[in-house]
C-alpha cells in the first residue's frame, strides 16, 4: 500500500507559549517510537500568514509521512501529542497524497511512493529550503516583499511560515484553490520571479524543496476556520 502525508497546525493557549516551544525539542523522543512513521518534521511557525521573518510561539506544526493511513489512524487515536492537541486552543489537520515538485528534505524525498493524488482541485504546497549563512541577509530583505505578495494572491485559501532549528531552515505551507492559481502567482509576481532567479543565479540554497499535494480528509480550524471547506473558499 503506498504511503501518505499529513500536515497538523496547532495554536496553544496564551500561557501555554513556552510548553509549546519546548515541545518542539521534547516532543521528538515521542515520535522516534511511533509506528508506522517514515518521516517527520516538528516545525515553528510565522505570525499570521506572514512567510517573512516572524514568530508565532503559540503555533507549532507537524509534517509527517506515514507507511499507510491505518499508521495516521492509529497515531491520532493512541498518541499523547494527539491527544493533546485536542486540548489546544485551536487544531487543524490534513491529509496529503503527492501530485508533483521536486527535492528533498534533509535528506529524504517525501513525494517518493506517496499515493498518487488529483490535480484537478485544491493543491497544498510546501516550498523549504537550508539557506546558505553567506546568503542569509539576502533571502531575509527578499522576504518581506514576496510575502505581501503571496497574501494577495488570487486563490490562495491560506498560508503559513514554517521553519525548525537551527536557524536557516525555512519554509511555506499553503493552499490553493487549484493549480492554475498556484502557478499564476509563481510566474506572474514580480518580486516572487525575481527571487526564484536569485536563489538560482547566486546559490541561496544548501537544499531545498517544492512539493504539491492534494489535500484531503481536513479536519479542525486554522485560524476560525477549515480554509477547505466550500463555505471558506
Amino acid at each position: 500500500m503506498a504511503s501518505i502525508a499529513s500536515f497538523h497546525l496547532v495554536r496553544e493557549r496564551p500561557w501555554r507559549s513556552a510548553a509549546a516551544m519546548a515541545r518542539l525539542g521534547t516532543d521528538r523522543w515521542r515520535l522516534r517510537r511511533v509506528a508506522g512513521l517514515r518521516f517527520w518534521r516538528l516545525l515553528g511557525t510565522g505570525r499570521g500568514d506572514e512567510t517573512g521573518p516572524s514568530a508565532d510561539p503559540r503555533r507549532t506544526a507537524l509534517f509527517a509521512v506515514w507507511d499507510d493511513s491505518a499508521a495516521l489512524d492509529a497515531f491520532v487515536a493512541g498518541s499523547s501529542i494527539a491527544h493533546r492537541w485536542e486540548r489546544a486552543e485551536e487544531a487543524w489537520h490534513v491529509r496529503l497524497r503527492g501530485v508533483g515538485g521536486h527535492g528533498t528534505w534533509r535528506g529524504f524525498a517525501p513525494l517518493d511512493g506517496l499515493e498518487r493524488g488529483a490535480d484537478d482541485g485544491p493543491i497544498a504546497v510546501i516550498t523549504r529550503a537550508d539557506v546558505r549563512l553567506g546568503s542569509t541577509l539576502a533571502f531575509r530583505a527578499a522576504g518581506r516583499p514576496v510575502s505581501d505578495e503571496l497574501r494577495t494572491a488570487g486563490g490562495l485559501l491560506a498560508v503559513v511560515g514554517i521553519g525548525e532549528a537551527p536557524a536557516g531552515r525555512l519554509g511555506t505551507f499553503s493552499l490553493w484553490r487549484s493549480t492554475a492559481d498556484m502557478r499564476a502567482f509563481a510566474v506572474g509576481m514580480p518580486h516572487h520571479r525575481q527571487v526564484v532567479r536569485r536563489t538560482r543565479a547566486e546559490r541561496w540554497y544548501g537544499e531545498e524543496l517544492f512539493a504539491r499535494f492534494e489535500p484531503y480528509g481536513s479536519s479542525g480550524s486554522w485560524d476560525g476556520r477549515d480554509p477547505l471547506t466550500p463555505s471558506s473558499g
